[in-house]
């Protein structure tokens, strides 16, 4: 729960970046605010679930798998806006396959149905960044790079050690 607080908080974090990184793309900044707003509500649930148990925030810790993800983002400003987009939609992607195992796990169901609605949000979050990212450029720039990109996450998430993450 301690590093799913850290993650909820580190993608409305990002969504915010974005708007002022690229705020002169006007055609995501609504979309993008609505999703930092969302993911912050996460981080607010997951919050009360840790106090509920006991539990404190943790530091945060430099996540090896989006570390290896950003090295894989190219430099020039359109190409990074790109790249930096897909990288959030795997991530994102990612997270919810995770909270749908979880979900599956789980026995508590109070627990079950807030991991079961989670699933559901981080899919539609990992599509979201997809979509406005099409308001913005051709698909014939999208789709391919996104493919170049899910073939490379799929070698990364096999480099990783296991650990007690959701990536």
């Amino acid at each position: 729960m301690m590093d799913h607080a850290n993650c909820e908080r580190k993608a409305s974090a990002l969504a915010m970046s974005l708007v002022m990184k690229y705020a002169d793309r006007q055609a995501i900044i609504p979309g993008l605010i609505d999703l930092a707003l969302e993911e912050l509500e996460h981080f607010r649930q997951v919050y009360e679930l840790m106090q509920a148990r006991g539990l404190t925030l943790a530091s945060d810790v430099p996540d090896p798998y989006v570390k290896k993800l950003v090295k894989l983002m190219r430099h020039t400003r359109d190409e990074r806006f790109i790249d930096q987009l897909l990288v959030a939609s795997i991530i994102e992607c990612r997270g919810a396959e995770r909270f749908g195992l979880i979900a599956a796990a789980l026995t508590d169901p109070g627990l079950k149905a807030f991991y079961t609605e989670l699933h559901k949000a981080e899919k539609k979050h990992g599509h979201l960044f997809v979509h406005l990212l099409l308001r913005e450029c051709p698909e014939e720039l999208v789709y391919p790079r996104c493919e170049e990109l899910m073939q490379e996450e799929a070698r990364i998430v096999q480099t990783l050690p296991w650990r007690a993450a959701l990536h």
